[in-house]
């Protein structure tokens, strides 16, 4: 992992991260913070309201989990059952598990505990966990609405509240059940807010919930990012899926993106059917498949991931590769989102768009939006900019063969009496209620 650029050469001690959470970062191997944590860790961690604006994966998580967890701690209060301290709201199932896996060692460092809320799941290991008392929630604002309406939490106890990706929840129509959320929470905590952009929907929640906060910008959405390498592959109609499986068929990390769930289902199944182990992220797979989908791609089981713009905000996994567009997102937003999976953690990516004939105009359209200046290529399948975009070819995995299931026994009908035997029966004096 490259080093983050901090041009004041402060340090997390320097900007007023307690030493405990300081040497866990440290035994981590987390030394030197992000911009947008050197530009907000001084005012969020002395309790002023933040509105911290900067591109997916420029890190802030930490920003705010440190706060989150160094305030809670020096709080002399106590947490109640079902009353947490600390609330963190997100998009996603996926971004709630990202944000627990930063929050929690953090918060066990100091004493305190965090749990996941959010829907897809059961709900009775979440309700067990705010019963035990748990002091940071992080939670998908419409499942902890429904806990909160049977009962089993409140939030008249927090004293601190994050929204992360704030522009993505606007995005998803989850702004009514936002503010209702933060209507319960008391008017004097601690609120921190960040997100790509600060339009539409989210200014009227920095408007009504912030109380003069202190606004950082770092890296906003329409600066893409400079060690991303942007290309638009262009393809006859007929040569796309060539073309498609040979980009994903390199040593290295690949995300590949389509529109439809369908579509990330059925590429994902012809790539390890074609030798290139892949596993596909949408929403009508259960939270457990998604889980596990999501390790094997982080932990190099495969190292393609086929996914529908559920993954462009949720997912945060370090040396990606590659991404590539299968399908132009619809707008030029969701580009840059998608291709924020790539160049995280100052490495570098390249970023490929396929395009047909027919969607050149389309995509021009798109890149100049958000502000790129891709480099144009017009290739056929087995072209030599293809491996010089792909990198070294990946060894053929031959695909498990799927074993048939067995046929269901069936047992035998019983045989019908003969009229005489029937007879028989009727005249042997047996009862037949016995």
């Amino acid at each position: 992992m490259s080093a983050p650029i901090n041009p004041d050469g402060a340090g997390f001690a320097e900007l007023g991260v307690p030493m405990p959470l300081v040497a866990a970062l440290d035994a981590s191997g987390i030394t030197a913070p992000f911009p947008i944590q050197t530009a907000t860790l001084p005012d969020s961690l002395a309790g002023r309201d933040v509105l911290g604006r900067g591109r997916t994966g420029s890190g802030k998580t930490l920003a705010f989990a440190l706060p989150l967890v160094a305030r809670l701690a020096d709080q002399r209060s106590r947490t109640g059952a079902g009353a947490p301290r600390g609330l963190v709201l997100v998009p996603t199932r996926e971004l709630a598990n990202q944000v627990l896996a930063v929050v929690e060692p953090l918060a066990a460092q100091r004493g305190l505990t965090a749990t996941v809320i959010f829907g897809g799941v059961g709900q009775n290991p979440q309700v067990r966990a705010l019963r035990s008392g748990v002091d940071i929630v992080i939670a998908t604002p419409g499942r902890l609405e429904d806990l909160i309406g049977q009962g089993h939490c409140r939030l008249d106890a927090v004293s601190i509240t994050v929204l992360d990706e704030a522009d993505h929840m606007a995005d998803l129509g989850f702004l009514p059940v936002v503010k209702k959320l933060l209507d319960r929470t008391p008017k004097v905590g601690q609120r921190l807010l960040f997100s790509a952009t600060l339009d539409g929907g989210v200014d009227v929640l920095v408007k009504r919930y912030l109380h003069d906060p202190v606004t950082h910008s770092v890296d906003p959405i329409e600066a893409p990012v400079s060690a991303m390498a942007h290309h638009v592959v262009t393809v006859a109609h007929a040569d796309k899926a060539a073309v498609v499986h040979d980009l994903a068929g390199g040593m290295g990390r690949s995300v590949l993106f389509t529109r439809t769930k369908h579509q990330a289902k059925k590429l994902a199944k012809a790539l390890t059917t074609a030798g290139i182990p892949a596993v596909d992220l949408h929403g009508n797979l259960s939270q457990s498949a998604r889980e596990r989908n999501l390790a094997a791609f982080s932990g190099g089981t495969v190292r393609v991931l086929v996914a529908t713009d559920i993954a462009a905000r949720g997912i945060h996994v370090d040396d990606v590769a590659l991404v590539v567009h299968v399908d132009p997102p619809a707008e030029h937003k969701a580009y840059l989102h998608r291709s924020g999976r790539t160049a995280r953690a100052g490495a570098e990516g390249i970023v490929v768009t396929v395009a047909t004939h027919e969607q050149s105009a389309e995509v021009r359209t798109l890149t100049r939006q958000a502000g790129i200046k891709p480099t144009l290529i017009t290739v056929r399948p087995g072209a030599h900019e293809i491996a010089g975009l792909r990198g070294e070819r990946a060894p053929h995995v031959e695909p498990v063969p799927v074993l048939a299931a067995a046929a269901p026994t069936r047992k035998p009908a019983p045989a019908k009496r003969s009229g005489s035997s029937r007879r028989a029966y009727r005249g042997s004096g047996r009862s037949r209620t016995r």
